[in-house]
């Protein structure tokens, strides 16, 4: 129930373990030594992992934070290591001095200063916990299989529901200002036209935050254009012209060149949260998408909405 609340955005920083060092099966003095953070959605994909292996694992304090975002803030690092192996006493519970680290944790730590600060040798193992087991009887050698890092259809669609939970709260208040901002016209403001036509840009928003959050995810491989922004917008207009298609009867060509801006910019908006959930992208490529991006989504964004109050004025 935790994993699945968690799934869905609840407690998502608070979900954690204490960090020392723990025992999977009946390990001995000479089993392998697996380090791992305390994100407790991480701790228990690696106990899953290494089912019918008798290990030793050494949780680090990560904050509750996963190991690819602990490294890149710095949490899952070379000192926390260190000081992990001094506080759990790990040279008293193993006879050999061997540790196996997360491969997506290894921007966070050099190998050769924990070697040197507390003796225990790094062997960054396999991306997936998954392939611990064979990776430990392959005498810690990984093959190319171990090493590659996928984004399939399963773990894309595991990100729907916790942006949908992040998106939650605006989503709503956005669709309730739509509606007032509906309602203006020229006799200052109508209530049946703040149904109409809040009810398209209801539909409005959400066709660019299901074509954001969830077209993009599920048909990322397959849009073109390497800029996560470019995506979100493809799959916003792609989403909007059934919609533009439906209104055609109840608002004018303005309002239809609105409904077009607002979702293209929503979606491409939301398109770019995936940018930190996926292989494909850098620090520094998100860093620059953005200030590429978000100015014309901004400008899209308030054009879209200056046609849309506009519109009753001039029909």
């Amino acid at each position: 129930m935790g994993t699945l609340s968690v799934r869905f955005g609840q407690s998502r920083y608070d979900y954690k373990v204490t960090p020392g060092l723990y025992c999977v099966g009946t390990p001995t003095s000479q089993s392998p030594v697996i380090v791992t953070g305390n994100y407790k959605l991480t701790f228990d994909v690696v106990r899953r992992g290494l089912d019918g292996t008798d290990a030793w694992v050494l949780v680090t304090d990560t904050r509750g934070i996963n190991i690819w975002c602990a490294a890149g803030k710095g949490l899952f690092s070379t000192q926390e290591v260190v000081r992990s192996v001094r506080d759990s006493r790990l040279a008293e519970v193993v006879q050999h001095r061997d540790m196996i680290l997360p491969q997506l944790g290894s921007t966070g730590v050099a190998a050769h200063t924990v070697k040197k600060e507390c003796g225990f040798r790094v062997h960054y193992g396999p991306v997936r916990a998954d392939d611990l087991p064979a990776y430990i009887e392959n005498n810690l050698v990984a093959d190319e299989t171990m090493r590659s890092v996928t984004f399939t259809l399963k773990e894309r669609a595991e990100l729907i529901p916790v942006e949908f939970h992040e998106f939650g709260r605006a989503l709503l208040a956005i669709i309730a200002i739509g509606f007032v901002l509906s309602g203006i016209g020229p006799d200052f403001f109508s209530l049946s036209a703040a149904w109409s036509r809040g009810a398209i840009f209801a539909l409005s928003t959400l066709a660019g935050t299901i074509a954001g959050v969830v077209a993009l995810p599920l048909l990322l491989p397959y849009l073109p254009l390497p800029a996560f922004s470019a995506k979100g917008a493809l799959t916003g207009g792609l989403m909007a012209l059934p919609l533009m298609a439906y209104a055609s009867n109840t608002v004018g060509a303005a309002e239809l060149a609105a409904i077009l801006l607002w979702t293209v910019a929503s979606s491409s908006y939301l398109g770019m949260n995936f940018t930190g959930s996926t292989p494909f992208t850098s620090p520094t490529g998100v860093e620059k998408e953005m200030r590429r991006a978000l100015p014309w989504q901004a400008g899209a964004t308030v054009v879209g909405l200056l046609i849309w109050i506009a519109a009753p004025f001039f029909n």
